[in-house]
């Protein structure tokens, strides 16, 4: 590969949407890419990382590489001052005691996330951002020469999620989708048992997906801004609308401006489970279905109720329920095996599929050592990781056709190579949303 030629941030920032030229120092420490070919590893054997959203689980993604010896964390980005000095406080702290120098000072906070990609020195950013602005940022990380790892859904409609494939392999980046279901080692078994024929042909693939932590609001009060919070910023691309505490940081997931509720929330692992357990994580079904209950009033629009389905190639049908417990059952025609979302306990019946043994030449889907340790490693590797660009997308596009197929109510006809709804007009007009400008992908 070639070198990295190191953008200024002025001339970055230049070429960004709506920027004003304004130049700050930065106390850059050296990066990997600076010292070999791109995707080298410095002597320090460190990769320099960034968080941008630094929310609740951008928090927990951030803990989670600043633990890794391998990574150094020298900025975060939020625009919301009291998550970005938490988040930066949270790394300083834990660099004081790990290397006794309470003089450490090394974590630089920022507003706007072209600054943070403007630096030469930083190798890699975690984005944990509401989901509207997964693709925007994931774009500009790819053309800045940043690895990326990317909270799920990887984007917030079927062409964003697109654009974001399309940038990651252009510019040849690393990038891990944070489904980290995936990555645990009971998942992978599940799924080993299920491709290699223990519960037979594998025929329906039953998804539990209850909502059991919001629910109908009704139209909140406007309220003044708080101190320290970029509102208009965090708005971003989607449309213009009046502040209200609960349509931000959680909340956004239940606005469909922002989020898909459930189905791209929780759903996003569950049905990630089911792409790689029917080993379809290459494509998409042909067709979708579905009802949901979509509030008619009220800040929340996401569905609060729903059934759906969808039906593959291989002639394998999906169906989703509002339910639970959470998780999913593979069902053959000589048992099933059941997985657990958020704990990873399995069942199945038979029960001793549990105690079988995967041979040395059937498909194994291997281990993960933990799901940002992986991409670490794929960093440092230049390999796939195990929630790469285009499985994030297949897995998330599956969440937008199935809230498409919902709102519309009817069965819609899906091509997984082209993209498109067959012989439907005002579902292919719903794939997309309007974005606010300056924002673009």
């Amino acid at each position: 590969m070639q070198q990295r030629t190191p953008i200024s941030r002025r001339g970055f920032l230049r070429k960004t949407a709506g920027v004003a030229a304004g130049a700050a120092a930065f106390p850059y420490i050296i990066p990997s890419s600076a010292l070999g070919a791109d995707g080298a590893v410095a002597p320090s054997n460190r990769i320099v990382m960034a968080s941008i959203g630094t929310g609740g689980q951008g928090t927990g993604d951030t803990r989670g590489l600043m633990n890794l010896p391998d990574v150094q964390y020298v900025a975060v980005c939020d625009v919301d001052r009291a998550h970005r000095e938490s988040a930066k406080n949270m790394i300083e702290d834990f660099y004081k005691n790990r290397q006794n120098t309470p003089e450490y000072k090394g974590v630089d906070t920022y507003n706007d996330f072209r600054e943070v990609l403007a630096r030469p020195d930083i190798d890699a950013v975690m984005i944990a951002t509401p989901d509207h602005w997964h693709a925007v940022i994931s774009v500009a990380a790819a053309k800045a020469g940043k690895d990326i790892y990317c909270e799920k859904p990887l984007a917030n409609s079927i062409p964003e999620g697109r654009a974001v494939v399309d940038a990651v392999r252009r510019y040849r980046r690393v990038l891990q989708t944070g489904s980290h279901e995936r990555s645990r080692d009971n998942a992978r078994y599940a799924c080993e048992l299920v491709r290699n024929g223990r519960i037979g042909k594998l025929h329906t693939i039953r998804v539990n997906m209850p909502i059991d932590n919001h629910g109908p609001i009704p139209n909140q009060p406007p309220m003044a801004v708080p101190d320290g919070f970029d509102y208009n910023f965090w708005l971003g691309p989607a449309a213009s609308a009046t502040y209200t505490e609960k349509r931000c940081h959680f909340y956004f997931r239940y606005i469909l401006d922002y989020s898909g509720g459930e189905m791209t929330d929780r759903g996003a692992h569950i049905i990630d489970l089911a792409q790689l357990g029917n080993g379809t994580d290459d494509t998409t079904p042909v067709s979708v279905w579905g009802t949901g209950d979509f509030p008619k009033d009220g800040l929340f629009n996401t569905a609060m109720n729903y059934s759906f389905g969808f039906e593959y190639a291989n002639g394998v049908k999906l169906l989703g329920e509002c339910v639970g417990p959470r998780g999913i059952k593979f069902e053959g025609d000589k048992g099933w095996v059941f997985i657990h979302i958020h704990g990873g306990d399995l069942e199945a019946e038979p029960a001793s599929l549990l105690k079988e043994v995967i041979g040395p030449n059937e498909l194994h889907l291997g281990r993960s050592r933990g799901h940002h340790l992986d991409f670490i490693e794929n960093v440092k590797s230049r390999g796939e990781c195990k929630a790469p660009v285009e499985v994030g997308h297949h897995t998330a596009t599956m969440c937008h056709l199935a809230n498409i197929a919902m709102r519309l109510g009817r069965k819609l006809q899906w091509d997984p190579a082209k993209e498109v709804f067959l012989n439907d007009d005002e579902a292919n007009r719903m794939k997309m949303p309007s974005m606010r400008g300056p924002w673009t992908v």
